[in-house]
């Protein structure tokens, strides 16, 4: 692995389900085999979701295959790991929380430069059929407008 190849695991789905309103990045305590695992690129945050227990955010469903080299010692590959984040960026989070419709959804799972796996979560809110209807259109029409733009 070269030091400025990046390692990054995004949703997709995310931008396409919610509109995201408010985004943090927050670091993840995390077990060593999980973080040589992200390393390796073998995560998967399609499914996962955060909650807000005891003043305190968590992710589920955070896919982390188990270390290739990791012998007794690997960990479990969806289990609940606690975020780490600002007292003031919690409180932030659990205000906006209280509004009807509001959830936080997982966006991009990356290694900072200093080795470090970090998380970029959003506080957001789902978007009805007609909205997503409406990002299929957009982007259909930028697509094709790049396509006339790369013609000429």
């Amino acid at each position: 692995m070269q030091k400025n190849e990046k390692i990054e695991s995004r949703n997709r789905k995310a931008s396409f389900q919610y509109f995201l309103l408010d985004t943090f990045v927050a670091g993840m305590q995390l077990l060593g085999t999980e973080i040589k695992a992200i390393r390796e690129g073998k995560a998967n945050i399609s499914d996962a979701y955060c909650v807000l227990q005891n003043n305190e955010i968590f992710v589920r469903n955070l896919h982390i295959s188990e270390y290739s080299h990791g012998a007794y010692a690997n960990h479990e590959p969806t289990r609940v790991r606690k975020l780490l984040l600002n007292k003031r960026e919690i409180k932030k989070i659990q205000g906006k929380l209280k509004e009807t419709g509001i959830t936080i959804v997982p966006v991009n799972l990356f290694v900072n430069e200093k080795g470090l796996a970090k998380l970029e979560i959003s506080v957001a809110k789902g978007k009805k059929l007609f909205d997503k209807r409406d990002t299929i259109k957009t982007k259909d029409v930028k697509r094709q407008l790049d396509r006339v733009k790369k013609n000429y």
